[in-house]
Parts: structure tokens; sequence; C-alpha cells
């Protein structure tokens, strides 16, 4: 079975100024992680931490204005708080001395002590105070409504009055924290065994660890009690004892910093705890107290709940952080995990998702509010490695065909698939060779009448099989692409297919493309070590018109696209609810051959992206985008089958607009209730992609060659990346 070590809490970002000589002399609250709650604005301010003790010395300035004066003796015959030990006082200064730049701080230091002085009379001054029945001194912090009750006491099994007070606290929803013992016993104090015995949901029994976390020599162990048991520093706790009430103590010297040791300055740092988490969290239940400090504790010693450490050390820096799963406040949405992707962007938006702050309200499992910022979470879309796209794979293209009917086929010729998919395509090949020679697309146009053509693609989409029933004839460009043939997504195109028919001067086309959009990145999530690309449904349905006059050829079309889960190629958290876009394309695109050999192109999409409304996307979501292409060509350049063409396109991007999220701002313990704001999440990225292409192609060596150079300013509409600027060559022959 591993062993586990303690590793002392990280101290937060000191915004309050808790970083003086006092913290510094000041070991529990440092080993503990207390200044986490201190940042956040808990102190204990608010909270009552009965202590049954010797009593305390009300002139000690640790707790000026912080003694209730509730605060009593049990014994009435004696009738006086003022403690004739410094046991009770030490106690309450571990729980609650002051922070006011002297001496040392407590880990709750603006709770408020009710000292329950229960001493047995006239036993202190033997040294060594006993104590009788306590059940009065519990019922006595019941009543006075305390948050919390420490026992840094022991003895004799607990009586069945002092277990009915016990009872009578968890009905209360009060707290008790009791010292494990110094015996250095296997077991804890037989007082402290017999009362978890009864299995109270409200009772932590404290244990004493040293400075490197590792058990006391001299505190009593888990042992049996284990489920109920919580180590905490106890060994060389440092406090300032002051004033010539400490005289009576005989290790007092003047004075000065003492370092005392024992599970009776364990509780209190416990019980300070309870007190911190009370104030944050006020609907929190004792049950829920106790559990959460066993849960967030750091594992130590044997793995799991174990004999020594019990539920492990006192980790009051993981108690404020969110346990279990998290959820939006006010939202009955799916979780999601802090660590979770709140949101991937797009091609189309390109940086607009970095560097978010959006900041919104969370409650965890035992529905504590937290304010996080789910825009630290937001991803980018990875940029298109356009070059190696267009060169950096192998593949065979096949073709057949004449006026009536053609097929096209492209095959990977990589080898790089193997074993992917048993059923590679449906051609009459061995399964070796299926597997090998991939179809990667393919394409099938056929004349049903002499004014109506049909065509259908395999993993293509429609655009290109539209022109090619259009007769379009453009000029071939091995990186820019032509706006109007991409919705700025990731997406692979399962299938597509388009009706052409002639009416007259006038062609209309039906076409329509099923496929995925793949995540812009990498998408993670708790349940899952390494991150993954999701996929999810789409589809496109197109009307396109076109006309022919002369030497001119110009189309007008329509491009529905309708998405199941993401938002224009985006992809946003399940617990946003809802999920899925509706896209409406306007795509232009003229052809001018102005003269034998030259020719003048252009391209134009504007889009209208409208989100679907959920419980946090809201109505009124609308994204505007648009895609630009201009091109000159010139033909016989060279020799009568060969072409140069100049491109300039910007690739689909966003140009306004967003998501209007309905999240939580702010929460109320009060009424349990989440207060909601509108915040704006913009989609508009601050790069602008411009890609410009030299592209020639031509016959060389018996094949068909391609040359092109290229320059790319703010590659995938990143405003900070570098341009991407290069040269690529492609020849490829027949066979």
């Amino acid at each position: 079975m591993p062993t586990l070590s303690y590793v002392q809490p990280v101290q937060p970002v000191d915004t309050i100024g808790y970083k003086d000589s006092e913290y510094n002399i000041s070991n529990g609250p440092r080993f503990h992680g207390a200044a986490t709650a201190w940042v956040g604005g808990h102190t204990g301010q608010g909270t009552l931490i009965g202590i049954i003790d010797t009593g305390i010395f009300q002139g000690n300035s640790e707790f000026a204005g912080r003694i209730s004066s509730a605060s009593t003796d049990i014994f009435s015959s004696r009738g006086t708080v003022q403690g004739e030990g410094t046991h009770g006082t030490e106690v309450a200064m571990v729980a609650a001395a002051a922070n006011d730049g002297a001496g040392s701080v407590g880990i709750a230091y603006s709770a408020t002590i009710l000292s329950i002085r229960s001493d047995t009379p006239g036993s202190c001054a033997g040294g060594e105070c006993t104590f009788g029945d306590v059940s009065a001194a519990i019922d006595y912090a019941v009543t006075h409504n305390a948050t919390v009750i420490n026992m840094s006491l022991g003895g004799s099994s607990a009586s069945q009055a002092e277990l009915a007070a016990i009872q009578r606290a968890e009905d209360a929803g009060i707290v008790v924290v009791i010292a494990a013992g110094n015996d250095g016993k296997a077991n804890p104090d037989v007082f402290a065994a017999t009362i978890a015995a009864k299995g109270f949901d409200n009772v932590i029994i404290a244990g004493s660890v040293g400075p490197t976390g590792a058990i006391s020599s001299f505190s009593d162990k888990a042992g049996t009690s284990k489920a109920y048991y919580l180590s905490a520093l106890g060994e060389r706790v440092s406090v300032y004892l002051s004033g010539s009430e400490f005289e009576i103590d005989p290790d007092y010297s003047g004075a000065g910093y003492y370092a005392i040791s024992g599970t009776s300055f364990s509780a209190p740092q416990i019980a300070a705890a309870v007190a911190l988490l009370k104030q944050a969290f006020p609907t929190l239940t004792a049950a829920e107290i106790v559990q959460l400090l066993f849960e967030s504790a750091q594992d130590v010693g044997a793995s799991g709940v174990d004999a020594i450490y019990g539920n492990g050390i006192m980790d009051i820096s993981r108690a404020f952080q969110p346990l279990g799963t998290t959820s939006l406040a006010g939202k009955t949405t799916a979780s999601i995990a802090l660590g979770d992707t709140s949101a991937v962007g797009s091609p189309a938006m390109g940086d607009a998702l970095q560097n978010r702050s959006i900041a919104a309200v969370v409650l965890d499992k035992y529905q504590r509010a937290f304010t996080t910022d789910i825009g630290v979470t937001m991803r980018s879309a990875v940029v298109a490695t356009r070059l190696y796209n267009a060169v950096g794979t192998q593949s065979r293209f096949v073709a057949a065909g004449n006026d009536d009917a053609s097929t096209a086929f492209t095959i990977d010729g990589s080898r790089m698939h193997f074993g992917d998919d048993p059923q590679a395509s449906p051609l009459s090949l061995s399964f070796k060779d299926a597997q090998v020679a991939r179809v990667l697309a393919a394409r099938v146009a056929v004349k049903l009448a002499p004014d109506t053509k049909l065509g259908f693609t395999y993993s293509e989409g429609s655009n290109g099989l539209v022109m090619q029933l259009q007769g379009q004839d453009r000029p071939a460009f091995m990186i820019a692409q032509q706006a109007g043939s991409d919705d700025g997504s990731y997406h692979s195109d399962a299938m597509s297919f388009a009706l052409r028919k002639q009416f007259g001067s006038w062609g209309l086309t039906v076409a329509g493309t099923s496929g995925q959009v793949l995540s812009g990145n990498r998408v993670w999530l708790l349940n899952q070590t390494f991150g993954s690309r999701t996929d999810d449904a789409v589809s496109h349905m197109v009307f396109t018109a076109d006309r022919r006059w002369g030497g001119l050829q110009a189309t007008l079309g329509l491009d529905w696209m309708d998405e199941q889960r993401t938002v224009l190629g985006g992809r946003f958290h399940q617990a946003f609810g809802g999920g899925g876009a509706q896209t409406m394309f306007v795509d232009a695109t003229a052809n001018w051959e102005f003269a034998p050999g030259l020719r003048l192109g252009a391209a134009f999409r504007n889009g209208w992206t409208y989100p679907q409304t959920s419980s946090v996307i809201e109505s009124g979501s609308v994204i505007q985008s648009r895609a630009w292409s201009l091109d000159v060509e010139k033909r016989g350049v060279f020799a009568a089958d060969d072409g140069i063409a100049l491109r300039v396109s910007q690739p689909l991007r966003v140009e306004s607009g967003g998501l209007n999220l309905s999240l939580p701002v702010a929460y109320s313990y009060d009424t349990e209730s989440a207060t909601m704001g509108t915040i704006p999440l913009s989609l508009t990225p601050d790069g602008r992609e411009i890609m410009s292409e030299l592209a020639w192609h031509g016959s060389v060596w018996g094949g068909g060659a391609s040359a092109s150079l290229f320059f790319r300013r703010d590659p995938g509409n990143y405003a900070t990346l570098p341009d991407d600027a290069g040269v690529a060559l492609r020849w490829r022959t027949g066979f």
C-alpha cells in the first residue's frame, strides 16, 4: 500500500496584507492554509466557538471585545470564568488570537469565544486539571447557539448524559471537536472513542502531527475511530503568552513565544476551521462541514482512511475549493467541471476566444457558491496548415467519363491507415488492398436529359459538384480557397447530391450535404486523461441560380446550414444547454472572360447565424460572417495548355456578433438563489486572414505540374501570429 506525504498548502496571493511578522510566527495558520479563507473575507466573523475548558484570562488583549458576555463557569459555587490554569486560554489563542500585528494569530481570528469553564474546582492547583461530567457544559453551548464546541479534554468513558448532550448538539447543527489524547496509544482516549462509537455525524476526533506531517509520538492514533479522526498540527504550536496571569504556568518565564504541544491544540485548529466554513457557507449543516473537512484533508500515510491519520491532515485551503461535481448556479443544465473546456472556437472565430474573462457562479456538491472564470478554459481553433493540406499527403486520382457521365475518385496512397477500418471501400479488392487504398473522396455525375444533370459525392461537399454541373471552369489554386467553398469550420463531409435543370438561359441547382463538424481544438473534460476532437452533425441545403451572358457567367445562391450541436463550427460546453444553430449564407459569383485567355473572377459570401436559445444562450444572439475572393487568370502563357493566376481572398470570418450568455453573477445563501446577468461573448476575432496566391499549372515531363507562391497575413484570423509565406510544387502523372 503506498505511503503518502504531507505537502504544506500554497499561500495565496496576499491581497489583504496578511503576510506580516505575526503570521510568519504563527505556524498553525500557515500549516493548514488558513490564508486562503482570509483573502476571501472569511475570518470567523459572526461565529461562536464554544470552548469547554479551564476558563479564559479575560484581560488578554488577543480577545479584546471577542469574549462572549454569556461565558460562564459551569460550577456556580465558584462562579468565575477567569481561569485558574492557562490551558483554556492557550486553546482559545490557537483558535482565535487576534490579527493585530503583534503576538500570534489564530485561524479564526475574528470569531467570538464562548468560554465555558468546566474544570473540577481545585483540580488545577495540582498542575493537572480534571473534568467530571461535562453534559451541562455541552448543553450550555447548545442553548447559546455555539457554532462549534471544542473539548480539549478526556478521561473516562462518556456518560449517558454526555452522549445525550452530544445528540442534542447534533440536532442543533453544532459540530463537536474532541482531542484524541496524548498517551501515544493505537486508539483515541476512551472519552473520545466512546462518543465516536455512537456514530454521530457532527463529531471530529483531533489527532496531532508535527511540522513535517508525521504523527506526533505522544498523539493517540485513529485506530478503531478512524472514520471520525482528523489530524492537525499539535506539536510545537506557536503562541504568544504575555501577562502576569501566565506566570502560574510552570513553563512561563516572561512574555514571549512558546511552542506548546498536545492534541489539546490540534482540536481548536479544527474548531476554528469549522468557524471559517460556517461563516463562508452558512447553509452547510454540521454533518456537511464534518464530511467536507474529511474529504478535503490531505491523504497521508497509507492510502485512504487509515488507522494512524484517520481521514488525513486538515487542509483549509482545499476545503475552500469546490468539491465534487460543479454546476452553474440556478441552471438545470449539465454539470461543468472547473477543468473542462467551456468553449472551442472555429476558424471563422480565429482568436476571438483568447484571453476571455467571464465570471460565473458555480455550485459544488455541497451547494457552496464559488465565482470562477469560465473564460480561461475557452480555446480558439488551431490554425490550419494549408501548405501541408495541399501537398503533404500522398494520393491517387482516378477519373473517367464523357459528356453524359463522369466518375472521379481520390485514393489515399500513404499506406498510413492500415487497420483503421476493415471495410475501407466498396471496391472489389482484397481485404488488405481495401485498407491500403482507401477511397478518400468520390464523385459521380450523369446527364439524365439534355436539360437535367444529377450528381453524387462521397466524402466531399456539394460545392465542387455544383460547379461541375454548371459547367464552370475556374483557375486551379493550391492554397487559397474561393469564397463560398467553406463554412468557417473544420468539417468532414459524408455525402452530397446536386440536381441541376436548365430553364432557357437560366439554370437552377438544388444540392444538399450531410457531414460532421469537427471541433477546432481538443476538448478537455474532467473524465478524460487526454483531450479529444469531437464531431457533431451538420447539413446544408443549397439553392443556386446561374446564367451566362456571353463571356460572363454569374451565380446567386442560398445555403441553409443546420448544425445540431455547434455554432458556426464553434462548440460550447453542454452546461450551456441547447446547442446547435441555423445559418443562412448568401453566395454570389461572377466569372468574366473579357479577352481570349484572360479571365476575371469574384466570389462573395455573407452569413447570418442564429444560435438556438437555451437556459444560458439568450435569444437575440446573431453572428454575421463574410468571405470573399478575387482572381485573375491568363491562359497560354508558355504553352497552349498552361496558365497563371492570382487570387486574393479572405476566408470566412466572423465580422460582428456573438452570444448573449445568461450566467449567474451572484448568489444569496439567504434565499439560496442566484442572480443572473447577461454577459456578451463576442466571437469577432482581432485578426483578419488575407491570403494571396500566385499559381501556375501546365505540363512538364509528361505529367501535370503546379507551382504556387503564397502569402498569408494573420493566419487563422490570429492577430498575433506571424505572417505565413511559402512555395508549393506538385507534379503528377497518369498510369
